[in-house]
């Protein structure tokens, strides 16, 4: 196989891996506190072949990273949803450890845990909160108050850099690495609202376009080069 359609076949590869993320993305549109993953590719080189096929360059996804930019935050109405102004993340605890989100749409188990939507404690400063009957307010600092009963206070945290955070279910992200959750004491969180996905649609459905079309054309020559000019090479060296 010539060095080109390798190049070509890898191409498509990383074509894939660029669709999926993508489709993740406007998947994800409607997702509170969602954060888009931008996408790169870096050339490979394949030392195995060297020997062989000089040629030989394997094109790859390269790691995808995750845009923290702060999406636009909603008026909902409703007692257990919050944002955070700015940047910080809410605090999680699960089976795992520790996670950290921006989706602050929270719900309240029967014994007046504060959840997330899937059933994971949310973090105070002094473990799990739990919020009695009544309406609750949020207070700018994180307070919460359950029937004017103050409930306890958020932990919000941040880290210098997001480059440590990776991606995990349900719009968590695990620190990894050198990244260190620091507490955030000036963070503002806002009540009865949501911070949106961060993902712009138009912009995503260029983007698939121009992958899909990027990926028929890679998809059209390597049918060139390994059934016309391959096969006309083979054609004419038999009548040699």
């Amino acid at each position: 196989m010539a060095g080109g359609a390798y190049i070509a076949l890898t191409g498509l590869r990383s074509r894939m891996e660029q669709l999926d993320r993508l489709a993740a993305d406007i998947a994800n549109t409607g997702t509170a506190g969602y954060k888009a993953e931008r996408v790169t590719h870096v050339a490979v080189p394949r030392p195995d072949f060297g020997q062989v096929l000089e040629s030989a360059v394997d094109v790859a996804a390269g790691p995808g990273r995750l845009d923290f930019r702060a999406g636009a935050i909603a008026t909902t109405g409703r007692d257990l949803d919050m944002a955070i102004e700015g940047r910080g993340f809410f605090v999680v605890d699960t089976p795992a450890g520790q996670r950290y989100t921006r989706n602050g749409q929270f719900d309240r188990r029967a014994d007046g845990t504060l959840t997330t939507a899937d059933g994971m404690p949310v973090l105070g400063e002094n473990g799990p909160i739990k919020v009695a009957d009544g309406p609750i307010t949020v207070e700018a600092d994180g307070t919460l108050r359950a029937g004017g009963i103050v409930a306890g206070r958020l932990r919000i945290v941040d880290f210098e850099g997001t480059t440590g955070l990776a991606r995990e279910e349900a719009g968590r992200f695990r620190a990894a690495g050198e990244a260190v959750p620091k507490t955030r004491p000036d963070a503002m969180v806002r009540g009865r609202s949501l911070e949106q996905s961060n993902v712009s649609l138009p912009e995503r459905m260029v983007q698939l376009t121009e992958a899909a079309r990027s990926f028929e054309a890679l998809q059209r020559g390597i049918a060139v080069m390994l059934n016309d000019v391959d096969g006309r090479a083979i054609s004419e060296f038999g009548r040699r």
